[in-house]
């Protein structure tokens, strides 16, 4: 059996008055990510994480920013898409694992609702999912509510 780990990173800024999107949900919040998608940080950063395990470039490469087709896209279509171009290489997904860096609001709540969006869109289970929060100790620009950061690792095998 071959394995391989990736790792993926995502950063938006945020902004009052904008939808928040986290772990493929809408969280109440007063401000929300900017994105050409729906700027869902989270996903983003999965889909990184698989997509170098595969060694099949980044998100922004097979889903450009300059491109209007993803303008305010759902981005569990990315992660579906990704998982599907994953398999499509002989790859299965075996977990992954995500941390977030953000002030507010707190998401320790709403973990197990994003590991139930996540986990069927990989084909894996809640249990392989991962997701875990943190702030910035009110340091840097996470710490003064402009951004969020998505951190993840993914296990992926072959054979």
């Amino acid at each position: 059996m071959k394995i391989r780990v990736g790792m993926g990173f995502d950063v938006h800024q945020l902004e009052n008055g904008r939808d928040f999107f986290l772990g493929g949900i809408k969280l109440v919040s007063e401000k929300g990510a900017v994105g050409h998608s729906d700027a869902d940080v989270l996903i983003h950063a999965i889909c990184d994480a698989l997509l170098g395990a595969a060694n099949m470039r980044d998100i922004g490469f097979h889903f450009s920013n300059k491109d209007d087709r993803w303008k305010g896209m759902d981005s569990k279509f990315f992660l579906k898409e990704v998982t599907r171009m994953l398999h499509d290489k002989g790859w299965k997904i075996e977990n992954v694992d995500c941390t977030l860096t953000l002030e507010k609001p707190k998401v320790n709540p709403h973990i197990d609702a994003m590991k139930k969006v996540l986990a069927p869109l990989m084909q894996i289970t809640e249990e392989d999912v991962s997701i875990k929060a943190t702030t910035n100790e009110t340091l840097g620009y996470v710490g003064r509510e402009e951004g969020v950061n998505a951190y993840a690792v993914a296990l992926i095998s072959k054979g």
